[in-house]
């Protein structure tokens, strides 16, 4: 029914964000968190709100501290809905940005 091109593309079209991971504790996982700002609807100030993401880290290469890319998925567990992409940067670049 779909051919490898269209596979791709769906995976194009997942949620994608950028954050830093918090918790490099747990073996294959990872808490990374997402800071993003929004404008509020009424009063319109600009708020920054955060949020903590489980991600599926197969090899192990992130580490805390580290700038990294995440990508929606299927559930990998009752938490993890998340999954690595690459690691943007390292413990430094995190810190400064």
């Amino acid at each position: 029914m779909t051919t490898t091109g269209t596979v791709t593309a769906d995976r194009q079209q997942r949620k994608t964000f950028e954050g830093v991971v918090v918790s490099a504790r747990m073996d294959k996982t990872r808490v990374v968190k997402v800071t993003r700002q929004v404008r509020h609807p009424f009063y319109e100030k600009v708020q920054r709100i955060s949020r903590k993401f489980y991600v599926h880290d197969e090899e192990n290469k992130s580490r805390e501290g580290d700038l990294v890319e995440i990508m929606s998925t299927r559930p990998l567990s009752k938490t993890k809905r998340w999954r690595l992409v690459r690691v943007v940067g390292s413990e430094g670049a995190a810190k400064k940005g």
